[in-house]
Parts: structure tokens; sequence; C-alpha cells
């Protein structure tokens, strides 16, 4: 089995596909397909609970009838079958609760109030950081690693056209994340990765 280069930048282990894949969200093509299939809702961190539960009245009006009945019936959050802290799913369906529709698009209605400064919550941090995924490794160390799925197809080849890598696409979400320093440290471990493999 290959397991690829691994990029250590203090407690954080990031996965070669990271920096070597290429990706750019499509969604014209998608549609926010992201929200509405999967087995289960958007990974939550327990610290970002109360502030989901504290913003809710911002952008509850502009949810779908169905995900506040979601809301309203789970609560605020729901743990799936891995155990993990998850946003409500709509009954019946792979649908966050948490999404908003508008001419057969979908949206986070959180994101959209946050945009209005109706929130303070702007989403969850595993939504932004998509399609990296964390994972806990013990003892404070954290791996981030890329999560392919075939709905983000489009994604791929379009960054792959536009030339841009997935630690570049998510460039904003990676340093609100986890830091400047961090992010500086992955473009030039990315960088001398790529030179290599290059040569």
């Amino acid at each position: 089995m290959k397991f690829g280069t691994i990029i250590e930048i203090g407690d954080i282990l990031v996965s070669e596909d990271v920096v070597m894949e290429f990706f750019a969200c499509d969604y014209p093509q998608c549609k926010g397909k992201c929200c509405i299939v999967g087995d289960s809702g958007a990974p939550l961190k327990e610290e970002e609970l109360e502030a989901l539960e504290q913003n809710y009245p911002a952008y509850s009006p502009i949810m779908s009838p169905e995900g506040r009945a979601a809301v309203a019936e789970k609560g605020f959050f729901e743990i799936d079958r891995e155990g993990d802290i998850v946003t409500p799913l709509v009954s019946g369906s792979e649908e966050c609760a948490f999404c908003l529709f508008e001419e057969g698009n979908c949206f986070c209605a959180i994101e959209r109030q946050f945009d209005r400064g109706l929130s303070r919550f702007k989403k969850p941090i595993s939504c932004s950081l998509y399609p990296i995924r964390t994972v806990d490794l013990g003892g404070g160390r954290l791996g981030l690693n890329l999560h392919r799925w075939d709905i983000c197809k489009e994604a791929y080849e379009k960054g792959r056209k536009e030339g841009i890598r997935v630690y570049e696409f998510l460039k904003g979400p990676l340093t609100d994340a986890f830091g400047e320093e961090f992010y500086s440290a992955l473009s030039a471990a990315a960088q001398m990765l790529i030179s290599q493999t290059s040569q």
C-alpha cells in the first residue's frame, strides 16, 4: 500500500494529496450537492455547538421548512453512526438541515446570514475546509486528508484546468483554522514537493 509523502508542521500531519491534487469548486455544475448528498451531516467541533445554537435565530427564517422541523426534532446536532458530532439531517433524506434553496440551487443558510452581518458564526469549519477532512490522531495531533467524492469530479477537473491545487484553493479556510504561520509553512513545503516530483 502506498501512503505517499506526509508533511509535518508542528502537530499537524498533511497528506501528499492535499498539496499535489488540483481542485476548484465548480458551483454552477454541482449546485451545492455536498450539502444535500451524504450519509451524515457536516462534522462539528464541540466548540461550534454553542455558536450554532446562539446564532440560530438569525438564519432560521431562510432555512427550508423541513430543515427547521429537523432542528426542532433533533436539536442543533446529532451523533452519526461513527460516533461523530454532525449537523442534523432532514428526516428521510440526506439533506443538511441548514440548507437554503433558491431556484434549484442549494446554499448554506448559516453562511448567507453571516455574509449579511446577521450572524456571528460563519459556518462549520469542516464545510469551509472541504474537500480536506481533519482526523484526530490523539496526543494533540491532527491529520489533514483529502476526501474524494464523485459529486466533486467537476471541481477536480476545473482545478486541473486552471492549475489550482487543493491547498491553494483553501488558503483562506486553512489560514482561518490553523493560522498564517501554518499556511506559510505548508505552502513552502508544497512548492518543494511539487518541484521534486516534477524533476
